[in-house]
């Protein structure tokens, strides 16, 4: 019995994968700006809960904080895509304090010091 002669694998993976089309993407950013208000939703909620029964648990919290700059940062990279940008990853926005800043905010939610936008620009703010 002969053996078939296969391909050498290199052949199959020398392909690079296609670039997702626009349509896709933008169903993407919806799908995520969707879950982005899901969850600053529930982060509220579980907040007040907290607060009520008297019980705050930080990590829990810094783990949901966390999810929504994840996802913020997937539909920054969709739009600069869209764009025509590419898929550069800016680095993330974060206060003097250390803390990460979701996008549009206008006050750090560690700290609470006003944010200048238009000199940060999306990058590190200045005290």
């Amino acid at each position: 019995m002969r053996v078939p002669d296969y391909p050498p694998p290199m052949v199959i993976f020398n392909r690079q994968p296609s670039a997702p089309a626009a349509g896709e993407l933008r169903r993407e950013r919806r799908a995520l700006l969707l879950l982005r208000e899901d969850r600053l939703r529930d982060l509220g909620g579980l907040t007040l809960e907290m607060y009520r029964r008297d019980h705050f648990n930080e990590a829990l919290v810094v783990e949901r904080c966390a999810e929504l700059v994840a996802i913020e940062a997937r539909v920054s990279e969709i739009e600069a895509h869209l764009k025509g940008a590419g898929l550069r990853r800016r680095q993330r926005a974060v206060c003097a304090c250390g803390a990460p800043l979701l996008i549009g905010a206008r006050f750090c939610p560690s700290c609470g010091r006003a944010l200048d936008l238009e000199a940060s620009d999306g990058e590190t703010t200045s005290a």
